[in-house]
């Protein structure tokens, strides 16, 4: 007989994740053959409603339910769904409430919601059968990212993260260059984000907001999830909790997983062996991101490839120098990939494909062959791998050849302990799936793998 979680207390289990192993839930998995894929959308504002809206550009998709904190907020997608003669579903404040009425008809859920939030609900959603779209990072510490990936496997669902550019044609690409022989024996990578961030006006933030009052019809302790619970204040939402360390990511959380993932997958990262502040930008604060940084990222060799450094910068301003003989412009956003014999590979974010800006290589070599093995629209594969009920092709999954590598580059619960930490620099040791820092046993939850690194103030 299957066993239910109920939304009391599956919350309070979350708190205590490492439990997953022994779940003994036996889902009846999500998708039967069917020409229909029935979905709810988790997150409903903002990057919420522009996943739901691609969603809906799909025949296929039949939507059951919609939930967020505030429900209001779901009138965009509504809107959408009035113009295409779609039925008005229920609107839910409480993911949990949902699940206890509408499980037997979700297949699949869109997760659209502050990072802190994504691992109750993708594992509660996961646990009772259904796949996952759920946007980046995948979660907010290394651990919720692997238990989460356990949890794919055990329950045999699709857990799709949503950086878009990883079904396009510049990941084709850069595999291809890798394969042959175009990007090779890579040791430096510069990467860069300088968009404003909603923080860098705030000044010196020394402690949590004093509360103010809720938004219509909000449920604060739905949003606050499983994190310590503080009063409301519009500077956690909308939109600003990607600036604290309790809610969000910072600037790499929100484009690390877009600017590195193409990287990380092909020159088989896995985990950094050291992470350092180099830079930092005041005001530092001790609970929100500085507003600007430059971390050092230190993997070591692997197979036939050397040890590689990539620094990673953000902030006003805050860029890599050029390489030399390059007299372009940086961007806003972008990558410089220095490879063996001199040429360096610029590169950008999502779908921007990458260009040799240095050196000389076989101009037939950079040439894209062959058809993708799935399509270049990333919600269009996740919509098949629910429709199938199962897995098609690795691309489609959150996990790479190395289960893990896209959570421990793309979780940044180690770069935000390296912004706000006095200390040496972390070493980093992988033992039997035992992560360790400087051999001491790895914390749980918040606090894991990183315990200590910074640089100077700027």
């Amino acid at each position: 007989m299957k066993k239910r979680i109920t939304r009391r207390s599956f919350i309070k289990g979350a708190a205590t994740a490492s439990a997953v192993a022994g779940f003994d839930i036996v889902p009846s998995f999500a998708v039967p053959p069917s020409d229909k894929v029935n979905m709810a959308f988790i997150g409903c504002a903002h990057q919420g409603g522009t996943d739901a809206q691609q969603a809906l550009r799909h025949k296929n998709v039949n939507v059951v339910a919609m939930c967020d904190v505030v429900p209001g907020r779901t009138g965009r997608i509504a809107g959408e769904m009035k113009k295409q003669n779609r039925p008005e579903v229920k609107v839910y404040d409480d993911f949990r409430k949902m699940f206890d009425e509408k499980e037997n008809e979700i297949d699949a859920c869109t997760v659209a919601i502050p990072d802190h939030a994504h691992f109750p609900v993708c594992m509660l959603a996961m646990s009772l059968g259904k796949h996952i779209y759920v946007e980046k990072p995948m979660a907010q510490t290394f651990e919720e990212c692997e238990l989460m990936m356990t949890a794919e496997n055990k329950y045999k669902v699709a857990c799709q993260m949503g950086n878009q550019g990883h079904s396009d044609n510049q990941r084709r690409q850069f595999q291809q260059w890798v394969e042959r022989g175009i990007i090779k024996d890579v040791k430096k990578i510069d990467a860069w984000m300088n968009k404003k961030r909603r923080w860098w006006g705030w000044g010196m933030v020394k402690d949590y907001p004093a509360g103010e009052a809720l938004p219509e019809g909000m449920n604060w302790d739905v949003w606050t999830a499983t994190r310590p619970k503080h009063p409301y204040n519009r500077k956690y939402d909308p939109g600003n909790w990607r600036s604290w360390f309790l809610y969000g990511n910072g600037a790499f959380g929100d484009w690390g997983p877009h600017i590195l993932d193409s990287i990380h997958r092909y020159l088989k990262l896995g985990l950094p062996t050291s992470i350092r502040a180099k830079k930092l930008i005041k005001p530092v604060s001790p609970v929100v991101f500085p507003k600007g940084s430059t971390i050092a990222f230190n993997f070591p060799a692997r197979e036939n490839m050397p040890a590689i450094t990539i620094d990673w910068y953000d902030g006003p301003d805050n860029q890599p120098p050029k390489p030399e003989g390059y007299k372009g412009r940086h961007g806003i956003k972008g990558k410089f990939i220095y490879c063996g014999d001199g040429v360096v590979v610029k590169g950008g974010s999502h779908h921007e494909t990458h260009q040799v800006v240095v050196g000389n290589v076989d101009r037939e070599k950079l040439k894209l062959t062959g058809k993708p093995e799935t399509s270049t629209v990333h919600m269009t594969n996740f919509i098949n791998a629910a429709m199938q009920g199962r897995v098609q092709l690795q691309v489609l999954s959150c996990r790479t050849p190395d289960p893990g590598v896209h959570a421990r580059l793309h979780c940044p619960a180690a770069r935000r302990r390296a912004e706000v930490r006095s200390g040496e620099k972390a070493d980093y040791k992988q033992r039997k799936g035992q992560r360790t820092a400087e051999g001491r046993a790895a914390p749980q939850g918040m606090g894991t793998v990183l315990q200590a690194v910074t640089g100077p103030e700027t």
